[in-house]
């Protein structure tokens, strides 16, 4: 079976979908009886072919792309166009079952103007759905038509969550959309035997744009240092609001109580992860998170948000707070750190969750909806 996959995003480049993508290829590779072509944008200036198993080639196309962690509209506009002519020329060359776009908006537009030649899935990652990202706002009102049209002509049309499912058929009351969750690598991600018994560690990874809150997160470090000094925070990601969170963090003189790590190679995250006690993510919305989906295979206490998929994945291994609420952050902060039991048992839940949500898993679950068909 011969399957071309678009994504717009893909390591190092963005982030839960582009992760997805590359573990989902890593079990694909394993597969003997399917080949996947992925069509996606390169973070320099060159075109590159690059052969992942003797079934998985990626095409990464230039799109003059800036910062890695976030999007300028003319960048999308140039993967959308290259994307479309170079899919043009596979397509002469090559007969595929079927088109898996991630992302409504901008690869499965791509993919429903192939629609006669080849039927399309699309798989809804997030800020793809109208209402899910404020500063998309005025876009959704044009484009929401054109993405009903999209979903209604996609043989299937699959969420990441419940939460992200209810947010789309706000859209189309009428449209059939199936849930795949995402899923965890739980061997790369594991919890650390030889967990340290002093001082404390609260760790966030997360693109730093203004939809992650991570400015509610840095204003509550205050009240959290005021009763407990001996902590450290890191936080790992790049993005365009990380100026003005350093700057945030001067303000409230807390910088010396932050690492800024910036980017980490996703091999090295698994480190940060297991050596720290507590995970924190306080986005305004999210699908369903990987970086909590690690998080918890690391055997980490979440502390999130009621938003979308994630609240979804706290079954007694942490505690939700409201949005853009710094005083929930560091009342739960300190809940945990006053609690070494709560920290443990949590944590232990978190893995036990983890462990049902492999990659393995999820790519079972693709490859049944891909072998409809053949």
């Amino acid at each position: 079976m011969k399957i071309l996959m678009l994504n717009y995003e893909y390591p190092p480049i963005g982030g839960g979908a582009g992760n997805a993508t590359y573990n989902l290829l890593k079990e694909f590779s394993q597969i003997n009886d399917i080949s996947i072509d992925l069509v996606t944008s390169s973070a320099t200036n060159d075109f590159k072919k690059i052969k992942i198993d003797d079934n998985i080639k990626i095409y990464k196309l230039p799109v003059g792309k800036g910062n890695l962690h976030y999007w300028k509209q003319r960048e999308i506009l140039s993967y959308s166009i290259k994307a479309y002519k170079q899919i043009k020329k596979m397509i002469e060359q090559k007969k595929y079952n079927l088109i898996h776009a991630f992302f409504g908006i901008p690869c499965g537009a791509i993919a429903y103007l192939y629609k006669n030649d080849i039927p399309y899935i699309i798989s809804l990652r997030g800020s793809d759905v109208p209402g899910f990202n404020k500063r998309f706002s005025f876009q959704y009102i044009f484009l929401k038509p054109i993405i009903k049209h999209i979903w209604r002509n996609a043989v299937a049309t699959i969420a990441n969550s419940q939460g992200l499912k209810k947010l789309a058929l706000k859209t189309d009351k009428n449209a059939k959309i199936d849930i795949i969750n995402n899923g965890v690598n739980i061997k790369e991600f594991s919890p650390k035997k030889d967990h340290k018994k002093t001082g404390f560690i609260v760790l966030t990874v997360s693109r730093l744009i203004e939809r992650k809150g991570i400015d509610y997160f840095i204003k509550a470090i205050p009240a959290i240092i005021k009763k407990h000094r001996d902590i450290t925070i890191r936080i790992i990601g790049e993005g365009n609001r990380k100026k003005d969170l350093m700057n945030l963090a001067q303000k409230l003189k807390v910088f010396e109580f932050i690492n800024f790590l910036g980017y980490v190679p996703h091999n090295e995250v698994s480190n940060y992860y297991s050596s720290s006690d507590i995970f924190v993510l306080p986005s305004k919305n999210e699908g369903m998170s990987n970086t909590i989906l690690e998080a918890m295979a690391s055997g980490l206490p979440i502390i999130t948000t009621d938003t979308g998929g994630t609240q979804e994945l706290i079954d007694g291994n942490g505690i939700i707070i409201p949005r853009e609420d710094s005083d929930a952050i560091s009342n739960a902060v300190l809940k945990l750190i006053n609690d070494r039991k709560m920290i443990e048992d949590m944590g232990n839940r978190s893995r036990e969750i983890a462990e049902c949500m492999s990659w393995k898993h999820v790519a079972k679950k693709y490859l049944d909806l891909y072998n409809n068909f053949r």
